[in-house]
Parts: C-alpha cells; structure tokens; sequence
C-alpha cells in the first residue's frame, strides 16, 4: 500500500516539474516525444505576445484551426489573422511544414519500398488521411522499387476526383520511372474501393503497360486505416 502511495506522488510531482519547464528544456530533459503539440509549436513560433505566453498562443491556435494539420496548412491571411501572427511566423511554420514532408519521403530514396509495404502504407496514411478533398498521388519508381520522386497529381471534391492516365504515364516518363505505385485518399474515411476506383485502375494499368510501366500497388486511404489492392489480389 505505502509503496503504491509513494509511486503515485511521485508520478504527480513528475507531473509538475514537466509542466513547469519551458519547451525547449523539457524537450531537452525528456526528448520531443514527451512533448505536447502545443510545446512543439511554442518552439517554432518562439515568442508570445504582450500578456499570452508563447505556449498559451500556441494553444488558442490549435484550438482556432482544430488541428495542427489545419493549422499548417493555413493560408497567409487565415494564418495571420490571428493576433500576434505574422509573415515571420508564417514562413516559419510553412518551411517547417515543408522540411516535415521531405523527411519522410527521403526515408524511401534508398529503400526498395515493396520490401516495407506497412511503411510505405504508413507514409501515404501520414500524407492522406487527414486532406478534406479527394486527392491522388503516384509514387514513381525505379527498376529496384527505389523512390524517384511522388507527385499529387490530381486533386478533387470531398467524394471524387478526376484522373486522367495519360498525364500518369506522361510523368513517368519524364522521370523516367520503372513501376509506380497509385494512392488516394477517402475524406469520409472509409477507404474501401468503389467501383470507379477499379476501374481507374485498370486504365492506368492498361496505359501504363504500352510504355513498359508496372502499376505495384493502389493504395486507397481513410482515416484510420488504408486498402491495398495487391492485398486483396486485384492487382
């Protein structure tokens, strides 16, 4: 019993001495996975304005936008709208935005991305899952399955967008690419395939195999989870 007691003060006073550390310190003493999305925040933004402490704005801004995703992908006068933000903030968190992408994609330019297909589905999920428009996005291969480069190459309404094959083989030639891989995203967040999406499907396929491209994998993303259509044997 006493040693129970004694566990849960201490984790209270743990508690505590997180909360009274600035950002950059907690980050520092326990690492950014401990930190809240609001501290994060706080340390890109960096300062507060006369009477709001800089953690405080980051949380009003959260909270203004309904997400950190939202909030990033604010445009410039939605952005800076809101008091104490400006164009200085503004390109911050846009490049910081920016640098976040391009980190995750770098993670498959070396790697043959059918060998880690949970990790290349996780990708498009981070990428997807939360646009509020129907947007779809080829990743262009080369002959080892490497990442070349993805693109978003159509972008739609809540429930469908408009793809046209012929500008999918005409991007991978351009690059040059070996194999692709076809991925969109469902706002309702039920990623099961409709039929418009199989038959899309089949065209690109159709197209892509008079330039000796492969199709690897359709990859449909919801909220919560993603369909692939290698795993059901569509493809």
């Amino acid at each position: 019993m006493d040693i129970t007691i004694a566990g849960k003060n201490g984790l209270e006073n743990n508690d505590e001495l997180h909360s009274s550390l600035a950002p950059r310190e907690k980050l520092l003493a326990y690492g950014a996975v401990a930190m809240t999305d609001a501290e994060l925040l706080a340390i890109f933004l960096r300062t507060g304005t006369r009477g709001i402490p800089v953690v405080q704005m980051a949380e009003h801004l959260l909270q203004s936008f309904g997400s950190l995703y939202h909030l990033l992908s604010a445009d410039y006068a939605d952005f800076c709208a809101h008091k104490g933000m400006g164009v200085c903030k503004y390109v911050q968190l846009q490049a910081v935005s920016e640098l976040a992408k391009r980190f995750f994609s770098s993670q498959f330019i070396h790697e043959d991305v059918m060998s880690s297909p949970v990790a290349t589905q996780n990708y498009l999920q981070d990428l997807l899952s939360w646009q509020e428009r129907e947007v779809f996005v080829v990743l262009f291969l080369t002959n080892q399955n490497k990442v070349i480069c993805h693109e978003e190459m159509f972008k739609g309404t809540i429930n469908k967008v408009e793809v046209h094959p012929r500008e999918v083989v005409r991007q991978a030639v351009k690059v040059n690419a070996a194999a692709i891989i076809l991925a969109h995203n469902h706002p309702s967040g039920n990623p099961e395939p409709s039929l418009a999406d199989k038959l899309v499907t089949e065209k690109i396929i159709s197209a892509c195999e008079l330039v000796g491209v492969k199709v690897l994998d359709h990859i449909v993303i919801g909220k919560q989870y993603c369909v692939s259509f290698v795993e059901r044997g569509w493809i």
